[in-house]
């Protein structure tokens, strides 16, 4: 039983974080999100092709997969197939999530880096801790105007935060997993911003990335 728990648990979370809300946005306004700007389907590049108000929707969207995946998906399975631990349940949710978003079964294994999907699972698990990571992105993106810059910070600094916030071993070591899984997903970013081609995000209007 407490193996099925978790099966079905991951399976849940997949599910949910593989619904590939950028495409389908994208794809409801007559473009193929995967074809235009970095062809990631994720919510800088819905904002760069489709606007701020589209690209804030993807956001809000991709970020209550996560959450709903961890504080509503595994708690159902521990209702229904009681025996395991709910936290341990959420953690499983969460990584699912996180790992449907990034490995969508719906676009051939390909979506997006799993950002926004990760902070609404750190909502759900870590919240404090995702305040910190937030005033690191924010800070480094009004500062550079580039997202992965502070993505990739965030990313790096998360499980800091977590061990400072929680003192949790178990979990510090969880969050530094998703803070590796999330810096790898942005290599191509870092290899640009190296080469120094990495497309800045312009306030107050679209933005077209070539």
């Amino acid at each position: 039983m407490p193996v099925l728990s978790y099966i079905v648990t991951a399976l849940v979370g997949y599910l949910l974080g593989s619904i590939p809300t950028g495409f389908l946005v994208a794809k409801a306004r007559g473009v193929d999100i995967r074809t235009v700007g970095s062809g990631n389907i994720g919510a800088t590049n819905a904002f760069r092709v489709l606007g701020k108000g589209f690209g804030i929707f993807v956001l809000l969207m991709d970020a209550l997969k996560g959450w709903v995946a961890v504080q509503i998906g595994a708690g159902v399975v521990a209702e229904l197939l009681p025996g395991v631990p709910l936290e341990y349940l959420r953690i499983t949710a969460g990584i699912a999530a996180i790992l449907g978003h990034n490995f969508t079964c719906w676009l051939k294994f390909k979506g997006g880096k799993g950002i926004a999907t990760s902070a609404g699972v750190l909502i759900a698990l870590v919240p404090w801790a995702l305040l910190i990571i937030l005033t690191i992105f924010i800070i480094l993106f009004l500062t550079t105007r580039y997202v992965s810059v502070g993505s990739i910070a965030a990313a790096f600094t998360l499980p800091f935060a977590t061990w400072f916030t929680t003192h949790d071993i178990g979990l510090t070591a969880v969050m530094a997993a998703i803070g590796v899984l999330a810096i790898v997903k942005h290599r191509k970013n870092i290899q640009r911003l190296l080469n120094g081609t990495e497309n800045r995000i312009q306030f107050g209007k679209k933005e077209a990335t070539p």
